[in-house]
């Protein structure tokens, strides 16, 4: 199992502009290379502060001349929003020139606000997202391809850009979709899974769902690759770990609007923050979250990852207004501290698994 880094590059407030943002995100990508992280998430969101991403196969590209071994991954590219042969053009470009290093997320989109500006609905998104991954593996897989779907037709078409990794760059879907969960598994593809807000309990429902739907789709639910995105931040410091938690609740709250269309924009692009309805209190988040002290964030995020059992833990950066100098010195105690240490303990629970049960004489 390894770790990564999930960069959103929110705009709380205009004070930084989206240069300045986008930039840290680069440097992020730059520190957390030479500090052995595994992999670097880029979001895809349009036309609001939520996200200033719009192409993370760009980003992926930019990333991977100033990176040489981190893998750069989409989280993820919304489907639905692209021209199935140009998105599978560039998927290839990407690839090529991150030299096989790129990891390709895919999700159908969950917010309206976007979709209605590209003249589109999200009626039918999930379905197009799964003729979209039928077309990718197509397009990359094969020297020429046609589809005849519902949603898009191809003619006998080539992509003549062809992926580095064979026969194509692995596929992460994020989504609480079971449709697209099926797909996943079926595939052997990766299942991304966010725990959001909530605890141990909450992924280890989560993970229990993934299990239930392999088991139905005739698969190994133990051979399930997930992929697990957290909130987390280690630090004495009580003041600093509420300023993240506070920033991890905006993101939710602008999130939620946005999903439910509650939104309320200032400024042409700006998602107000507003509490909603289900919104957990803010002493249950801290107590929620691998969030605290450095022996409480090992404690809490080795029960969240026994709880979900995931391949991969991608950690939220870049959340909110939340200091990027800070977030940088917090990369470097993940990598020399923390991890190493959650490391440890998961080889002692595999070892533990390997001992054969004595008999009784």
């Amino acid at each position: 199992m390894d770790f990564g880094i999930f960069i959103l590059m929110q705009q709380r407030n205009q004070e930084k502009s989206s240069y300045q943002i986008i930039q840290e995100a680069v440097e992020q990508t730059r520190v957390a290379d030479e500090l052995g992280f595994g992999a670097a998430w880029y979001a895809e969101h349009h036309f609001s502060n939520y996200g200033l991403c719009p192409s993370p196969l760009m980003m992926a590209a930019h990333c991977a001349g100033v990176t040489k071994r981190i893998r750069l991954g989409s989280g993820v590219v919304i489907a639905p929003l692209y021209t199935p042969a140009r998105l599978i053009s560039e998927v290839a470009m990407a690839d090529v020139l991150s030299n096989g290093r790129l990891n390709l997320g895919i999700g159908g989109g969950y917010q309206q606000f976007e979709f209605e500006r590209f003249g589109i609905t999200l009626e039918n998104a999930k379905d197009k997202a799964l003729e979209m991954l039928d077309m990718i593996e197509l397009g990359l897989t094969q020297d020429k391809f046609s589809y005849d779907g519902k949603f898009y037709q191809q003619p006998t078409t080539a992509i003549s850009t062809r992926p580095v990794q064979s026969p194509m760059p692995p596929v992460w879907i994020a989504s609480g979709d079971p449709m697209l969960m099926r797909r996943a598994i079926r595939n052997d593809y990766h299942v991304f899974i966010s725990g959001q807000l909530g605890g141990s309990k909450r992924l280890g429902g989560f993970r229990e769902s993934i299990d239930q739907l392999a088991v139905s789709e005739g698969k190994d639910p133990s051979k399930v690759k997930v992929g697990l995105l957290r909130f987390a931040y280690a630090s004495d410091d009580k003041a600093e770990v509420e300023r993240y938690v506070d920033c991890a609740r905006y993101q939710q709250r602008i999130a939620v609007s946005l999903k439910t269309r509650r939104e309320s924009v200032s400024d042409d692009y700006m998602v107000r923050e507003q509490p909603f309805d289900e919104e957990l209190p803010f002493e249950k988040m801290l107590k929620n979250l691998p969030v605290g002290p450095v022996d409480t964030v090992i404690e809490r995020l080795l029960a969240d990852i026994r709880a979900a059992r995931p391949v991969h833990v991608a950690l939220q950066t870049q959340i909110g207004d939340f200091d990027h100098r800070t977030m940088l010195k917090q990369l470097e105690l993940w990598a020399k501290v923390i991890i190493p240490a959650v490391q440890q303990e998961l080889a002692r629970d595999k070892a533990a698994e390997a001992q054969p049960v004595a008999l009784a004489a």
